[in-house]
Parts: C-alpha cells; structure tokens; sequence
C-alpha cells in the first residue's frame, strides 16, 4: 500500500494553477511523472524524449511494453519535427478536430531518440483542447502520456480517482475538475486508407466528411 507524499493542485484557483504548472514542470524535466487533465479522461504524463521517464510510466500503470504510449503536443506545428512527413489526410484530420479528441498513428522520425514501447516504427499523436494540458505542454514539449489508472482499472476522470490508483508513484497532480468521460478516438494513418482503431469523442462519419471517404472501423 502506497503513502502518499505528492502534491495536489486546484487548477481553478490562479495562484494554485501557476504553482502547479511550476511544480509539473519541474518533474517533467526532472524524468518525473504528472497527472494532468485533458478534455477526454486524466492522463499520466511524461516527457516523451525520456527512457527513463517512459518506464516510470509504464511501471505506474503496470504496463508492458507492448502498449506504446502515445504523445501530446501543444501545437500543430511540433507534429512536423516528430513523424517522417506529414501526409495531406493527416493535415486535413488536424485542421478539422485539433485541439480535440483525435488521436493521429503517423510513421515517426526516424532521427528521434525516444522509446514509448514496442511502437514498430509509428507513434500516436493529439493536442488536447484543454487549457492546463495546453499551457504545461508548450512549457516542456510534447508528452508521454496514457490514462492516469492502474492497467485494467477505469480510467480516471477526477483528480481523485486518478490519486486513489497512483498514489505517490506521481509527485504532481493537476486538479481540473472533472474530466470528460469519453476517449479519443484513434485513426491509422500509415496504411494506403484510413481506418479508425477506436471510435470516441470523434465518429468515423465526421472523419469521413472531412476527408471524403468511407471510413473503415477495425472490429
């Protein structure tokens, strides 16, 4: 059973916010883990150029390898530096619903010194439209960062649920309020025609439309 010793921060108050941005920053920088909120469920995150830090997170979670972690980012433009290219679907994808609920499988850099998991070469990208996870990602870059549970369990959509399950593996969680209950939805785009690995917060009908396609839904 885990004490904890961390740190709780009420995002709705200013001075608690900047403190606790401050204070998420450090540990990101420090290989730490944060528990912050997005506009699907709380994430685990870390930064995403750690070894280290990925490990902490798979370890917090109790998670394999073979789970790969996916990556926030606070901009459009930090997608350029992090996959091999940008295909015009993907662009087209993150005009529409970026900030949002959808999550982008691209071929990524092959220059870049990271380790999420077994990833075979992809990585699974999204800008949350929430303004702590905005503000805390353009301070340090993008993020590792899965649902903030214990690997099984619910994901977590209060701070509190995400406290109960994580405990001191987490120094700094971000409190703010109660987060939305449903998933990203997550769309492969590395094979020749999109198809949508898990449908969420954005239909397979509404992606369809934005790219003028019929969508094919893995089963």
């Amino acid at each position: 059973m885990f004490r904890s010793v961390s740190t709780v921060y009420d995002c709705a108050l200013p001075d608690s916010r900047i403190a606790g941005l401050t204070a998420a920053a450090s540990a990101i920088r420090a290989r730490q883990l944060v528990v912050l909120p997005t506009d699907t469920v709380y994430g685990l995150g870390c930064d995403a150029f750690s070894f280290t830090a990925v490990q902490g997170l798979l370890d917090a979670k109790g998670r394999g390898r073979d789970m790969p972690v996916p990556v926030l980012v606070g901009s459009w433009s930090t997608v350029d530096g992090l996959v091999l290219s940008v295909p015009v679907r993907a662009r087209m994808l993150i005009e529409a619903f970026w900030p949002g609920g959808l999550s982008l499988v691209l071929p990524h850099a092959p220059s870049l010194t990271w380790d999420l998991g077994d990833t075979r070469g992809t990585v699974m990208l999204r800008m949350p439209l929430h303004p702590v996870a905005l503000e805390l990602l353009r301070e340090v870059g993008p993020m590792a960062v899965s649902s903030a549970n214990r690997s099984g369990r619910p994901p977590a959509v209060t701070v509190e649920q995400a406290r109960e399950q994580l405990a001191e593996r987490v120094p700094v969680y971000l409190d703010g309020g109660t987060a939305g209950e449903t998933v990203s939805t997550i769309v492969d785009l590395t094979a020749d025609e999109p198809v949508v690995l898990r449908e969420g917060a954005v239909t397979a009908v509404q992606i369809g439309e934005v790219l003028g396609l019929t969508i094919q839904v893995a089963r």
